[in-house]
Order: structure tokens, then sequence, then C-alpha cells
């Protein structure tokens, strides 16, 4: 049994396929971020899961690609996790979530940006072959442009400093519980405060039209574009490819922002497990042949 996760930090998709590329059984966890996550609630988070428990013994293979892999040691982290749980598994690959988006969008042999925007944010050229992470993400705090989290910080500060409209600001309200005392607890006492600050960006996907929010989403989008997509000197000559809830859902505003930066946008999906099963696929054919 071969397993194919994608894992952000609100969520993980779970395929498992045979080594004749047929889907078993799909599933879905709460993210396994290894930067805002401990062993232990890693590990809560997989075992609970009535599939993956029920099949652990046969599990032969993982290739991972989560949110917060970009260096060795949360990477070794994550392994340990699924050594302990999938006692029988014989190889691993443990990736950054970069790589699943650039195999569920990219076209391979062609250069191309791939960028993530959806709890969290990253941006990557792909020549083809191999990628170019300039930036090295130093997680929600500090990083994240247009991201779930940096939308969610945003509106959380306009509201209590009192920059939102009034009308916006009583259906904020009415939303969310906004409570000082219940924010600070879910950012600094409570397991993934980015995915808590990224809780808030569905109300402004949901009033998005309004003056606050289209003033708010293109702030974002231009950061974004200025620090990470213009980093690459060809950027304006090859298409800019996205995955994420953010990019998705805001595609129309995301499209705008980047023609007004002379630049393309190439696919924009929500998640790329489809497009990693797809690629796994190719990959079981080729190593047959």
């Amino acid at each position: 049994m071969i397993l194919i996760v994608d894992s952000g930090s609100t969520k993980t998709d779970w395929i498992s396929i045979n080594k004749s590329g047929e889907t078993l059984f799909e599933t879905q966890t709460l993210g396994l971020n290894p930067q805002v996550l401990t062993n232990h609630i890693l590990k809560e988070r997989i075992v609970n899961n009535f599939e993956l428990y029920k099949f652990r013994k046969d599990v032969k293979e993982i290739h991972f690609y989560g949110a917060g892999c970009g260096t060795e040691p949360p990477r070794v982290l994550i392994k340990n996790v699924f050594e302990d749980i999938f006692i029988n598994c014989e190889y691993y690959s443990i990736k950054e979530d970069t790589y699943a988006a650039i195999y569920s969008t990219a076209e391979i042999k062609s250069k191309s940006i791939v960028c993530i925007l959806g709890t969290g944010s990253n941006c990557t050229y792909f020549d083809g072959e191999n990628i170019d992470q300039r930036v090295i993400s130093l997680g929600y705090i500090l990083m994240d442009d247009a991201s779930g989290n940096y939308f969610g910080r945003q509106m959380l500060r306009d509201y209590y400093f009192n920059r939102i409209p009034e009308e916006t600001a009583k259906k904020f309200n009415n939303e969310f519980n906004l409570d000082a005392e219940t924010i600070k607890d879910n950012l600094y006492k409570q397991p993934n405060p980015n995915t808590y600050l990224a809780t808030f960006a569905k109300f402004l996907i949901q009033n998005k039209d309004s003056d606050y929010g289209q003033s708010l989403i293109k702030r974002g989008f231009n950061l974004f574009i200025e620090r990470q997509i213009l980093q690459f000197s060809d950027a304006k000559n090859i298409p800019i490819h996205f995955v994420g809830s953010i990019s998705f859902y805001l595609k129309d505003e995301l499209k705008k922002c980047l023609k007004e930066y002379g630049l393309k946008a190439g696919n924009i999906i929500r998640k790329p497990i489809d497009g990693l099963l797809d690629f796994h696929k190719r990959q079981l054919q080729n190593s047959d042949h």
C-alpha cells in the first residue's frame, strides 16, 4: 500500500493506492504542520483517523508533502511520527508542500513560478526540473503575505484599531467571537494559531466586494507579488501557477493584481491532491517500463 499525502496547516488529504495505481481509499485529517505542532499532537491526529489506523500495518511507502517541511528538523520529526505508526513502511519521501503545488500545476520540463496561497504562503521558481526558493519562510508571524492567516491578522488588527467601516465591523462581530481574551487564548495558548487566524479569511471572501474588502485583498496580493514573485527576473515571461483556497476563491482579484504588474496567471487550483495522484500514477507506470 502506498500513501500519498498533501498536508497544509489546516487540513491533510490522504490517498491510498496499490502498486497498480488503483485507489484503495481517500481520507482527511487535521493539518500536520511540524513547525507548530508537537510530536504528540501529530501522532494523535493520524491514529484518530479510522482508515489510517486500520491499515497502518499495510503501508509500505509514503509520499508526504507538507507545510512546515522546508528544513531538515521538521522533516525528521514527521518521519519519526510515521515510523511509530506505520511500522512496516519501507520507504519515506518527505518534502515541503511546494513540491505538491509543482507536481499538480506545472508542466514538467517547462519553466514556471509556482505559489501557494492558503493558510500560509510561499513562492518557488521551477526551471522544468529543479526548484529555486530564494526566500526562506520564517513562519506565519513574520512572513505569509496574502495568506489566510495574513488576511485574518489584518482584519483583527483593523477591527481593534477601528479601521473597518461600521457596517462591516458589525457583521464581522456577529460572525465571530471577537472578545480580546478569546483571541489571545487562541493565539498564545492553543495549538495552530496560524490556522485560527486563517478562519477569519472566510469573512473576507464572503464580503470581498466591499470597498474595505477590495482594498485589503489588493494590498495583500501586491505585497506578495512585490516580495515574492518579482524576485525572479523572468517572471513576466512565464506562467505563474497557484494552489490554495485564498488564490482559488479570490482568483478574479488575484488575476487583476497580476495583470497590473504585467504578469500572467497560469493554473489556479484549490488543493493539489488530485494532481499528485496523477503524478504518482505516472511514476508507477514509468517504473514498470
